[in-house]
């Protein structure tokens, strides 16, 4: 919910309800007083205005500038505390102004307090634009992006009473952007988030129950928190915290002088609020971020422990990862007041966090730059400044087989070059194109050599890993993918170890089974996951028809061989680069004559017997023959026979003599013949 951070509406009901009690006594310390002394109790108003100002003290304290923040005050009417402008945009302008206001009125016979008033006024002043606003319309001409949010707070009789709240305020901010549509002064509301806060003294019990954020229509979402009034202060400094992206530290023995005996000390406890960014940058580190709810509210803290006070030298500098504003959330109190001057006097403070691994690391660092306290969160790991470990010594010296020229040749194969700007293509086009491709090829991608069985054998693979990698494979590419596949079911047929290089593979098993099932597995992912064209889908299915194989050995005895396992038979005679075979387009099964060539000529583990014969056997001449018909079928026939009447006998060489024939007529005629 930061997104509406740019502007906020504080609406203030000031009927004369809210000028009960909060029927919560202040606990007053007086020493050695005889004299009886009436319990002394906030007003609701007293009690509101006050977290309202507190609330806007540390967004102001935490963000100088861009943060705007205004204040309705409702009773009959609406009274505008102050503006969107700078100069009103202050603790002490807005005090003046709400001691000109008042206290609530006393009961009248006047029936038009409302707070309607003041939420009318509200959704108004989110309509008008603020000077950052101006200046991007003069810049862009053109509206901006307008958010806002209302927090609202009332009193109410039950749930059906802020139904209605919610309803008005509903129609009155359709009504607003319907005006806004016609006047240039005003902006559209794109979004708003309505807080209604409902406020009861502490005897009393409310019928108004707690709602979590809804959205009431397209523009609008809309909560209800329900409190007792003393307790507001804890409300709004929770609801701060999600409203600007917020996080809370609480800093632990912090040892200080107690003020009656300065020679003794005691740890005390300061809460600070600050970005959440200091905190979000150790997320999925080592760090253990210790979680905590505080006491007496409803939101966590991280506790983080002081250490020894150092001064803000240069030796002292830490490369960190963030830096953000720091407020106390007891401004008042004397340990927060001693520990801003201790920092604010030129000395810097390291705060402990535990590791996940045992031990404390110093995560943080307290320190003020420009009258302003920030806290850095230091960089835990090994710093940017200092000689990087070579890539060969490994992570603590323990893995030493990393990819490292693959990851080179990676990084060549998506380099980025900045593009000439064209209109008829669409911005970032190539950057997601490339993006797009970075992710397939990285898909599947080991880091170690220890970790794979594919990319330690690349002279058996390697043209399939380069080829799969375009987006549309040919006939050519296809068929080259292939005849390595059939090269590997060969290896692994005649029960051939695989060479891999003796540097301690991480991978389950070591049998040459185990090798070749794993060396298929990658084999069929790298594949699926380089393309989808009908290029890809036949190398992988050619891959899977091979995988699920078992190694084909032909026996002695009469038996028939099985047609669709030709494919990988005929591996056993190819070489990864060896051209396809040419077979008779007649057959059933065009391998089938592959496989029994293969069995004829003792190729294989066994041999066909002579005179062998059945439906799956044929003659070595037939195979032959039917090679030689096929070969034939493949070839452009000879052009004289093409050119030749049928019947008639095509002559070998139409055209012999003709030149000398020619030679002989030139030199009838006196003419010498061309020098060639």
């Amino acid at each position: 919910m930061a997104e509406f951070n740019h502007k906020t509406v504080f609406v203030l009901d000031h009927t004369p309800y809210f000028g009960i009690s909060c029927e919560a006594p202040i606990d007053c310390d007086f020493i050695k007083s005889k004299i009886p002394i009436p319990a002394i109790s906030k007003s609701l108003w007293t009690a509101s205005v006050e977290a309202s100002v507190e609330y806007c003290r540390i967004a102001w304290d935490l963000f100088p500038g861009g943060k705007l923040i205004r204040f309705v005050v409702s009773d009959t009417a609406a009274h505008i505390v102050n503006t969107w402008n700078a100069s009103t945009q202050s603790l002490t302008h807005v005090m003046n102004a709400m001691s000109m206001v008042g206290i609530p009125p006393r009961q009248t016979q006047a029936n038009d307090y409302s707070v309607i008033h003041g939420l009318r006024a509200a959704i108004e002043a989110l309509a008008e634009p603020t000077d950052l606003q101006k200046e991007q319309l003069a810049a862009n001409e053109q509206v901006t992006y307008n958010l806002g949010r209302v927090i609202c707070i009332t009193s109410a009789r039950d749930d059906a009473s802020m139904k209605s709240l919610e309803d008005i305020f509903r129609t009155v901010l359709m009504q607003q952007n319907t005006i806004s549509a016609s006047h240039k002064e005003y902006l559209k509301i794109d979004q708003c988030h309505l807080v209604i806060i409902n406020l009861y003294p502490s005897n009393l019990e409310s019928m108004v129950n707690n709602r979590g954020l809804i959205d009431i229509s397209p523009i609008l979402k809309s909560e209800i928190h329900s409190n007792k009034a003393h307790l507001i202060s804890n409300k709004l400094t929770h609801l701060i915290l999600p409203h600007f992206d917020l996080a809370s530290t609480t800093v632990t023995g912090i040892p200080m002088k107690e003020e009656q005996n300065a020679s003794s000390s005691a740890n005390y406890d300061v809460e600070i609020f600050h970005g959440r960014t200091a905190h979000s940058v150790f997320l999925g580190t080592e760090l253990a971020l210790p979680h905590s709810v505080k006491d007496g509210s409803d939101y966590e803290t991280v506790t983080l422990k002081w250490c020894t006070p150092r001064s803000c030298g240069s030796s002292e500098m830490q490369p960190c990862l963030a830096q953000c504003r720091v407020t106390p959330v007891d401004v008042t109190s004397r340990p927060s007041s001693c520990l801003i001057n201790f920092l604010l006097n030129g000395r810097s403070v390291l705060l402990e966090m535990p590791k996940k691994s045992g031990g404390k690391i110093t995560s943080h660092l307290l320190s003020a730059h420009g009258g302003e306290i920030f806290i850095h969160s230091l960089n835990t790991s090994r710093s940017c400044l200092e000689e990087p470990p070579s890539i060969s010594e490994g992570g603590g010296g323990r893995v030493t087989d990393y990819r490292i020229n693959d990851f080179g040749q990676l990084m060549q194969l998506h380099r980025i070059v900045p593009l000439k700007v064209v209109p008829e293509r669409a911005p970032d086009e190539n950057l997601l194109k490339l993006r797009t491709k970075l992710a397939k090829n990285s898909r599947y991608w080991p880091i170690t050599l220890g970790g794979t069985i594919l990319y330690n054998v690349r002279q058996f693979v390697e043209p399939i890993l380069l080829r799969t990698q375009k987006l549309e494979l040919t006939d050519d590419d296809v068929l080259q993918c292939q005849k390595i596949v059939y090269n590997l079911a060969t290896l692994e047929g005649r029960q051939e170890s695989l060479a891999l290089p003796n540097m301690g593979h991480r991978l389950k098993g070591n049998k040459r089974e185990e090798q070749y099932r794993l060396l298929w597995a990658e084999l069929e992912l790298v594949v699926s996951f380089s393309g989808t064209s009908a290029g890809h889908k036949a190398v992988l299915k050619c891959i899977r028809d091979c995988r699920s194989r078992a190694p084909i050995e032909i026996s002695d005895k009469d038996e028939p061989i099985d047609a669709h396992r030709a494919s990988v038979i005929r591996a056993t005679t190819d070489s990864p680069m060896s051209p396809p075979h040419s077979m008779s387009a007649t057959s059933t099964n065009p391998d089938s004559s592959v496989t029994a060539l293969l069995a004829a000529s003792g190729s294989g583990r066994g041999t066909l017997k002579k005179g062998q014969s059945g439906p799956g056997t044929r003659s070595l001449l037939d195979i032959l023959a039917s090679s030689e018909r096929a070969q034939s079928q493949k070839r452009i026939d000879f052009s004289g026979r093409l050119c030749t009447a049928p019947g008639q006998v095509a002559k070998l060489y139409p055209n012999f003599g003709v030149k000398d024939e020619a030679a002989v007529a030139v030199q009838g005629t006196g003419r010498q013949p061309d020098v060639k």
